[in-house]
């Protein structure tokens, strides 16, 4: 049993890894054309051809940029702090990456398929909802005291932690916007129009209101697999690896 146990870790372990790989490669060659686009420049000069100006590629070098960082980190914080990482929260991340970046922005789907960015953030709300759960428990964890919480504290809890969460993403992408004159916050039409008023609004609120239901959702299923022990919630939990050390009786210490 413990040999099969292991042999399915590795074909997830190996899994994992090809996927990082090839999500990796389909960042890290767009940055190397979006360089050579901004150098030489963009500007068709026609506002009503729909190409692409400096400012789009400029966004999706740095989202593209970012999502290299963001496969890089996951890896190195697991080693570092001895954590855990469930393959199903795992793939979800690298496939939220993979369908926001390369596909959102790098091959445009967020201006060619209808509510592209809306799925997205239903998607991320949920994974942050069960992000919420993992962190609160990895507060909890302690050897010399540890707190008993209910099933509601910890949903409330992680409900709160994933709309703030979305809250500082929307404070990022304005900065962005501010700072580097990008187009997170679909504040400005492919054709450069700027919307005023409550059309500039849209984007932003839609995003805050999608990103509190699904994390809302997750949470409550979350509550009750906490409550009845369903050990569904338990999936996409992130964990401290347990040591392999076990101290005899005396003194030594074997792995």
């Amino acid at each position: 049993m413990r040999k099969m146990n292991k042999s399915i870790m590795n074909r997830n372990d190996r899994a994992r890894r090809w996927i990082t790989i090839i999500v990796l490669i389909s960042f890290i060659v767009p940055v190397c054309y979006l360089l050579f686009m901004l150098i030489f420049g963009v500007d068709s000069g026609n506002p009503d051809d729909h190409t692409r100006h400096s400012s789009d590629y400029l966004l999706m070098l740095v989202q593209c940029v970012l999502g290299i960082v963001a496969l890089v980190l996951p890896p190195i914080i697991s080693r570092k702090i001895s954590i855990e990482i469930p393959s199903a929260m795992y793939i979800a991340f690298i496939v939220f990456l993979y369908c926001a970046i390369f596909l959102g922005e790098v091959r445009d789907f967020y201006y060619t398929i209808p509510h592209w960015d809306t799925i997205l953030h239903a998607f991320s709300g949920a994974m942050l909802g069960a992000l919420g759960f993992s962190f609160i428990d990895l507060l909890n964890k302690n050897h010399v005291m540890s707190t008993r919480l209910t099933p509601a504290f910890v949903a409330i809890f992680a409900f709160t932690f994933a709309l703030t969460l979305g809250v500082i993403w929307e404070i990022y992408e304005f900065t962005g916007d501010s700072l580097l004159g990008l187009n997170m916050q679909r504040f400005r039409l492919i054709d450069g129009t700027e919307l005023v008023g409550r059309a500039a609004l849209m984007d932003t609120m839609k995003d805050i209101i999608v990103d509190a239901i699904s994390a809302g959702i997750m949470c409550i299923i979350g509550y009750f697999s906490l409550k009845y022990k369903t050990g569904f919630i338990e999936k996409f939990k992130i964990k401290f690896k347990k040591s392999s050390r076990k101290t005899t009786k005396n003194g030594t210490i074997k792995t």
